[in-house]
């Protein structure tokens, strides 16, 4: 690819994040001005995310078979006569302009993401010089690894389109994409002030990084259904194509490293394995859930973690019902896509439920406890 697509790929991204800047900017005092760009950097991941699943779930990852660029073109009105030409052969193939500009619009919002957290850090190593390390909450050694994993989600992303949607590869860029988030998240947290959290709340500390951790474990399942395109391979609910345990190939089903459809050697994927695939998400979903749900009424005790948990039941009780519908429905895109996005809202509000558990001021006994901090207004 040459340089002067490089540039307009750049240019591009850089032309994205200027909105989200734009609001930074016009916060008063640098205090604010970092803090709202941390935040806005976060929520902008999350539409990121948001916006992948719908170019996994239309199956638009492959729109523009190269990378970064599309055809070694900086847009797809550049490579119209590659698209035309793959549109002509295969009209529902894997390239045709809805697909293009799905990808590419996917990628330009991937670079403006990158750009504002290179504005996050500098402006975290602007202040640290200045201040010659005395302001600690702007240490930048946080928002320098998150440009270093930007980077490698980027490789993935990379790999994503060069391996041919290889399955693995795609469920790693999901992960990484909400870890991404995650960090964000934790990044978040630390800009804000919170209520005192009592003894009990501090006793979460363990269950709440149990709880990540259940989560994390379920995204993967959860990717490497929609991956391995076996959400519909249970289309009945409590049972999977009648029976409670239906008939399953685990083998191939969790062989790791295979091309999309096939097993690793090379013949085509049972029916029997995406069963295996599908009703191991859908099992272990409800240890999750019940998991979250405890973690939340616990939560709900204590004044310092009460908004948290109470967000923590209502997304977890949309998570029930979209998981429910797409199998009901069979598998409609915007439910799809409304799936994700409460995955990752999970993780969002597990990591701030892990930082308040930890970081929070300490409270007093929840009887005689009284809010010494006032949150600020939207705050979870």
């Amino acid at each position: 690819m040459n340089a002067t697509t490089l540039i307009e790929l750049g240019l591009t991204g850089l032309l994205v994040a200027l909105i989200p800047l734009s609001l930074v900017w016009r916060a008063k005092g640098f205090d604010n001005k970092y803090r709202k760009l941390v935040w806005v950097t976060m929520f902008f991941t999350f539409d990121l995310i948001m916006f992948g699943a719908f170019t996994r779930l239309t199956d638009s990852g492959l729109g523009c078979p190269d990378w970064p660029g599309c055809y070694n073109h900086s847009n797809p009105l550049l490579a119209h006569a590659h698209i035309n030409a793959a549109q002509e052969a295969m009209p529902t193939g894997p390239v045709t302009w809805g697909k293009a500009w799905i990808e590419m619009t996917h990628r330009y919002f991937a670079m403006a993401v990158g750009v504002l957290i290179i504005a996050l850090m500098a402006m975290a190593w602007r202040r640290w010089i200045r201040s010659r390390g005395a302001e600690r909450q702007y240490r930048p050694w946080f928002p320098t690894a998150l440009l270093g994993f930007v980077c490698l989600q980027g490789a993935f992303g990379a790999w994503t389109v060069t391996m041919k949607l290889q399955p693995v590869i795609v469920t790693i860029h999901l992960l990484l994409g909400l870890t991404l988030l995650a960090m964000l998240a934790w990044l978040a947290a630390r800009q804000n002030p919170h209520l005192p959290v009592a003894p009990s709340g501090r006793a979460l500390v363990w269950p709440a990084t149990i709880g990540l951790a259940l989560l994390t474990l379920q995204i993967a399942l959860g990717g490497w259904v929609s991956t391995n395109y076996a959400a519909l391979a249970c289309t009945d609910f409590p049972l999977c194509n009648g029976k409670l345990v239906p008939d399953m190939d685990f083998e191939h089903g969790f062989t790791l490293w295979r091309h999309l459809g096939m097993t690793a050697d090379g013949d085509f994927l049972p029916f029997q394995a995406l069963t295996a695939i599908h009703w191991v998400h859908r099992s272990f979903a409800f240890v999750v859930i019940l998991y979250v749900v405890w973690l939340a009424h616990k939560a709900l005790r204590d004044e310092g973690l009460r908004k948290t948990g109470r967000w923590l039941l209502i997304i977890v009780g949309l998570q029930l019902v979209t998981g429910l519908a797409t199998i009901y429905l069979s598998w409609p895109l915007a439910i799809a896509v409304v799936h994700n996005g409460g995955a990752a809202l999970l993780v969002m509000l597990l990591v701030m439920l892990n930082y308040k558990a930890r970081y929070a001021p300490a409270g007093i006994a929840e009887a005689d406890s009284q809010p010494a901090v006032a949150a600020p207004l939207g705050s979870v």
